[in-house]
């Protein structure tokens, strides 16, 4: 709900001085998916759809919108490993916040800190089919090596 509250808050002002930006946080996998958590996924698919909202509602009024799509990054919340596929890396936030700064200028809807993120949102969009069946190989195979990893482990 932060992108609502927040969005509620410096709206009005904007469109009173015609101008503002936005930018807001999701993940990759509001764009793709997340596995092994629904309500993550959901979640991070609602805040790319608020941002498309709020661009297609306000762009006219002169607010810009971005929408933050990274995979992982360096932060506590940063798995130690990336074993199972789900990411292209962990990137370091430096590293994200120059993309931020660079996607902003040229006002990108999309930041995309892993490029390869927007070859995947391609790929799923010319063939829903052949991306989902992708996705249920990554999670049988992330659920194997899961399973590997805990195999002998009280």
């Amino acid at each position: 709900m932060s992108h609502l509250y927040a969005a509620r808050a410096v709206l009005p002002s904007m469109l009173e001085r015609k101008e503002g930006y936005l930018l807001n946080t999701a993940s990759a996998a509001g764009l793709l998916a997340g596995l092994g958590s629904g309500p993550y996924t959901v979640s991070k698919a609602a805040a790319v759809k608020f941002a498309e909202f709020l661009s297609i509602t306000h762009g006219d009024d002169g607010i810009r919108v971005s929408v933050l799509c990274p995979q992982g990054v360096n932060t506590a919340m940063a798995p130690k490993s990336l074993g199972d596929g789900q990411t292209d890396g962990i990137i370091e936030p430096d590293a994200l916040a120059e993309v931020v700064v660079e996607s902003i200028r040229a006002e990108r809807f999309y930041v995309l800190p892993h490029p390869e993120v927007e070859e995947y949102v391609r790929r799923k969009g010319d063939n829903i089919d052949r991306w989902l069946h992708g996705m249920r190989r990554l999670r049988k195979k992330t659920l194997e090596l899961m399973a590997a990893a805990t195999a002998g482990k009280p």
